[in-house]
């Protein structure tokens, strides 16, 4: 990919996943360190596990040090957004979730391009699942992250078929690269497929198949005593 792409990309997704993560550091009420490291991780944390898992060592986030100061720089600039109109910021908490889940989705998009492009580039480009793999830990590492770090449940394991909408992309992107189709076509085709089927599960509540026991009815150990009676 060319280094210019790559650049832009990794700007998009650094400042989209920055203030991703700190609005949800906001809500948690973490003061201005715990937003700013939040922010940082949710932008850098996908990156460095792909680094690790790549054995690229240090992880390149450490040797390109502007992508940090980004973070940095966007976390608290939405810090002091939110502080300076507090009570307008507390007011639009259903608004600043569904922009909250526009900006994750564009991140996740951006990343899971530059993940697989990275995973081609070190000489895995005939391994299709590991590349697909990259593209997905590179997307949504940084949620995880944010989401153990602010004591949520990661939106990967229950919300908006999110790792599926990084693995379709990431796909996408592969058979573009594997056809030789433009790469600039090929990157917003990805980015494009990340980012609306994202819109269109938030909207819709697309959610994949999940076992739901009705708490009026008592938990699975007891509904399992009485079966057993």
């Amino acid at each position: 990919m060319n280094d210019l792409i790559m650049t832009i990309m990794e700007v998009i997704g650094t400042i989209a996943f920055s203030i991703s993560g700190a609005l949800i550091a906001i809500h948690c009420c973490l003061d201005i360190f715990g937003v700013t490291f939040i922010g940082v991780i949710t932008a850098v944390g996908g990156g460095i596990v792909r680094d690790l898992m790549l054995g690229n060592t240090p992880p390149a986030v450490f040797s390109n040090t502007y992508i940090i100061v980004i973070c940095a720089l966007t976390a608290i600039v939405v810090f002091m957004i939110a502080c300076i109109d507090r009570l307008h910021f507390d007011l639009l908490k259903e608004k600043i979730e569904k922009i909250n889940n526009i900006f994750d989705a564009i991140g996740l998009s951006a990343f899971t391009v530059t993940g697989a492009e990275i995973a081609c580039t070190a000489g895995h480009s005939d391994n299709c699942l590991f590349v697909l793999l990259m593209g997905m830990i590179t997307g949504v590492g940084g949620g995880i992250f944010r989401d153990v770090l602010a004591d949520k449940t990661p939106y990967i394991l229950k919300k908006h078929i999110y790792a599926l909408a990084s693995l379709s992309g990431g796909l996408v992107y592969y058979i573009a690269k594997e056809l030789a189709v433009n790469e600039m076509v090929g990157t917003v085709c990805a980015m494009a497929l990340v980012f609306i089927i994202r819109m269109l599960a938030t909207k819709y509540r697309w959610e994949l198949p999940r076992i739901k026991f009705d708490e009026k009815k008592g938990s699975l150990e007891d509904e399992l005593q009485k079966h057993q009676k």
